[in-house]
């Protein structure tokens, strides 16, 4: 192996929403006895849900293999509405990890139904968030991911909204956005764009550091939708060698040059960690295109679960419960949360 330097893409790995997800369901399986269920996997990536099912987490794709009265955790991908209904009727404390820039699809989704658009809705086939999108409002939604299917869709009598998954490329996104507005001129979509900013700052990141690499290692898994769009747009970016990889393991044996390295948003960075290590060669600079700093808190009743945690602690021991600390979600990071899980 005769690399000359490694480039880091900056940002990388985890988003705001998969951090959100990953420490609420490790409050989860530190609170309940397990088995604690979660609703499809935690996020899309193999080493977290194995770090996960190793401490006693089950990941089902039916609601009905719950056992009555366990803790349900539903996945950051978004659920439909009647999974959301069946887990609370099942579970005895159930926590939806949504991430909440999926929500905000969610909610455009039931407002324009409600006053009754036609949406056309840009997402992969079979994709558990698009899956989840579109029960919001099923008799209202159309679902494309080609120009093709688009010029297939029907003249629709009423208005017409464009929406999308957030984990598109832009790529993806613009040409068939292109063709819905050519084919429906004056179709709504909303001010702000539903791609999610942490997939539109990496895929920046690697169309940066692209012209500069002989080959480009994208780490994350193959059900990952926002870790294949950094794949295909390297490959689509020309850079000669493309490889998408799980881990340090799977690297090839030849890799020369200059590599670049960057992790879709659902890969923790000791991934990163351990395949920079591989290589032996020095590294170059990180290639930057933004700060990130978005933070998404736990959701509500994992705060809630927290307060009670510090009440009852300061009532043990004798202090005041007014007094009882406030923890700072904001200042752990998931990828320590994983660690911790490791060490257990």
């Amino acid at each position: 192996m005769t690399v000359d330097r490694v480039l880091l893409a900056e940002p990388r790995g985890f988003c705001a929403g998969v951090e959100m997800a990953i420490k609420a369901l490790a409050w989860m399986v530190r609170s309940f006895e397990p088995p604690v269920y979660c609703y499809h996997e935690i996020v899309h990536n193999k080493i977290v849900v194995q770090r996960f099912e190793a401490q006693g987490v089950v990941f089902v794709d039916d609601i009905s293999e719950v056992p009555e009265g366990r803790p349900i955790m539903l996945s950051a991908h978004g659920s439909a509405p009647e999974v959301v209904a069946a887990a609370r009727a099942r579970g005895s404390y159930v926590v939806d990890s949504v991430c909440p820039l999926v929500t905000k699809v969610h909610h455009e989704v039931k407002v324009r139904a409600g006053k009754g658009f036609r949406i056309v809705y840009v997402g992969h086939e079979g994709h558990e968030e698009a899956v989840g999108t579109m029960a919001v409002a099923p008799d209202s939604i159309s679902r494309v991911e080609s120009v093709a299917e688009v010029l297939a869709l029907p003249s629709f009598d009423g208005p017409v909204a464009l929406l999308a998954q957030t984990t598109l490329s832009h790529r993806d996104w613009e040409g068939v956005a292109l063709a819905v507005r050519e084919r429906y001129p004056d179709v709504w979509s909303p001010g702000r764009s539903d791609l999610c900013f942490a997939t539109t700052n990496r895929q920046s990141a690697l169309m940066a550091m692209a012209p500069q690499c002989d080959a480009i290692v994208v780490i994350g898994s193959a059900n990952s939708s926002n870790t294949r769009a950094l794949e295909k747009l390297a490959i689509e970016a020309g850079c000669a060698r493309v490889f998408r990889v799980n881990g340090a393991e799977e690297l090839p044996a030849d890799l020369s040059g200059t590599v670049g390295v960057t992790a879709g948003a659902s890969a923790p960075e000791e991934l990163v960690e351990a395949i920079i290590a591989r290589p032996g060669a020095s590294m170059g600079s990180s290639v930057r295109v933004t700060e990130e700093d978005e933070y998404f808190p736990p959701p509500r009743n994992i705060r809630d679960l927290q307060s009670a945690i510090g009440i009852a602690a300061a009532a043990m021991s004798g202090g005041r419960i007014e007094l009882s600390a406030v923890f700072d979600d904001r200042r752990l990071a998931a990828s320590d949360v994983l660690a911790t899980l490791v060490a257990s």
